[in-house]
């Protein structure tokens, strides 16, 4: 198995984590698609977003995949008057990931992160391992605190 630097910030930090992989092509895949393929419930799957706030600090929200982020919830979630997602050709040269594998973990810079709440009532949830075919399933709690993060109510109803 093919090791990603998220998984060795992982261990570094002695948070135990399940490695899962995926078939891909060069293109990124559709969380959904993610979580049938891993035979997962699309509600503890997560994809990472990153905005640009009006104050121009930028901001990462996970959400489970079969989800859509709410901009005004996840402005006020942060402190912001609004947000914006970050166009995908910004994403490498800010986080040093590529659409389809950007995790909340290992990112260049640790920006301010929120989980949706509903990730501290499950048991494990999953985020990319840091590159496209590859997810890590851990405890919820141990991600949010290794990334400093909050939880808040972020999507769409």
């Amino acid at each position: 198995m093919e090791k990603t630097n998220v998984m060795r910030i992982l261990e570094q930090h002695g948070i135990s984590y399940t490695p899962h992989s995926y078939p891909h092509g060069k293109e990124a895949v559709d969380g959904v698609s993610v979580a049938e393929m891993l035979g997962q419930d699309p509600e503890c799957v997560y994809k990472t977003l990153v905005a640009r706030g009006k104050s121009g600090g930028y901001f990462v929200f996970d959400i489970p995949v079969n989800a859509e982020l709410d901009l005004k919830k996840a402005a006020k979630a942060v402190g912001e008057k609004a947000i914006e997602l970050v166009h995908v050709k910004e994403l490498l040269g800010l986080t040093g990931y590529v659409r389809g594998g950007c995790s909340p973990v290992g990112m260049k810079k640790q920006f301010p992160t929120v989980f949706h709440e509903i990730a501290e009532i499950l048991p494990t949830i999953m985020v990319s391992a840091g590159k496209i075919g590859w997810q890590i399933e851990c405890a919820p709690d141990d991600l949010i605190a290794l990334v400093g993060a909050k939880t808040a109510d972020l999507v769409k109803d």
